[in-house]
């Protein structure tokens, strides 16, 4: 199974109002396995930007002055997701996001859902935590996923961070799995190992006398540079 986890950012909450995306960043996940394969961009809103999602975000209008514009992007970010269950926190914001950035284009499609299917964490969240704050900031805490460099949101970041709380939060089949593969490991580790009696003895490699030597003094500066005392001295001191 292919899956991309997926996040953007945008010039402000609504984009019947004319808001835009202004950052794209998606990262792939094969068999619930992080394959290192990502997608991100920045991209020219081509209009101002809320300052309450700059504060968000951190993104500037002149930063993204000389970015690409959706459309000039829209045929690699297909190729990119097509195909695959798109995982996003709170899907019906990015998605409409999408739509409306496919229904400016000459797209031949205007709908993300006639390219991939869609799950969206936050239902999934609420449904697993009823009542509790499935926030992604609360789900890090939750399933113990480092987040200490999230002191702005970034798309990719997000993707990636994402990433790592949904494949935590859905884990249950894939620990079955492990328990299994570790049963059947401690199986054959149990299972009694005939040698051949006719083996070649194993050598016996003793020290030379520079070596035995060389060892004690080892030890000695280990005893002396230890608050503690060196362990093997101790253990040949006479009881």
């Amino acid at each position: 199974m292919r899956q991309i986890v997926l996040d953007t950012e945008t010039t402000g909450l609504d984009p019947e109002q004319g808001h835009r995306i202004i950052e794209i960043g998606c990262v792939e996940i094969v068999n619930r396995r992080l394959t290192g394969n990502h997608y991100q961009c920045y991209l020219n809103p081509e209009r101002e930007i809320d300052e309450a999602a700059i504060e968000v975000h951190g993104l500037t209008r002149e930063f993204l002055t000389d970015k690409p514009y959706f459309r000039q992007i829209e045929s690699e970010f297909i190729d990119f997701v097509k195909g695959a269950e798109l995982i996003i926190h709170n899907a019906p914001f990015d998605i409409g996001f999408l739509d409306s950035e496919l229904a400016q284009t000459d797209s031949a499609a205007s709908h993300m859902a006639q390219y991939c299917s869609i799950l969206d964490t936050l239902l999934q969240a609420r449904e697993k935590h009823p009542g509790q704050r499935n926030s992604l900031d609360a789900l890090c805490k939750r399933y113990g996923v480092d987040n200490t460099q999230r002191q702005l949101h970034g798309a990719l970041l997000d993707a990636e961070i994402l990433a790592d709380v949904y494949l935590l939060m859905t884990s249950g089949q894939s620990s079955l799995s492990l328990h299994e593969e570790l049963t059947e490991a401690t199986r054959a580790a149990r299972r009694v190992r005939k040698l051949d009696p006719n083996r070649v003895p194993l050598p016996v490699i003793r020290p030379t006398a520079e070596e035995l030597k060389a060892h004690r003094q080892r030890l000695k500066d280990i005893d002396t540079g230890s608050e503690q005392g060196c362990l093997w001295l101790s253990l040949e001191a006479p009881q």
